[in-house]
């Protein structure tokens, strides 16, 4: 058997920036919809995902530019 090499934890950059910008846009998109979810649930939870939205969005707005 061949030794094999673990990646845990190592991150493959995207070097496309219509690929960086796909993917921030699923993720932004992701997080709107897990905050509208549990709009009546969790409200800090709710506030975390919007947090994240609005960084994603801030950094798709500086990509657009």
């Amino acid at each position: 058997m061949d030794n094999q090499n673990c990646r845990v934890g190592s991150v493959t950059p995207l070097t496309a920036k219509g690929n960086i910008i796909t993917l921030l846009e699923y993720q932004y998109q992701n997080f709107i919809e897990k905050a509208s979810n549990l709009e009546y649930t969790d409200a800090k939870l709710v506030e975390f995902f919007e947090q994240k939205a609005h960084k994603i969005q801030r950094t798709l707005e500086n990509l657009m530019k």
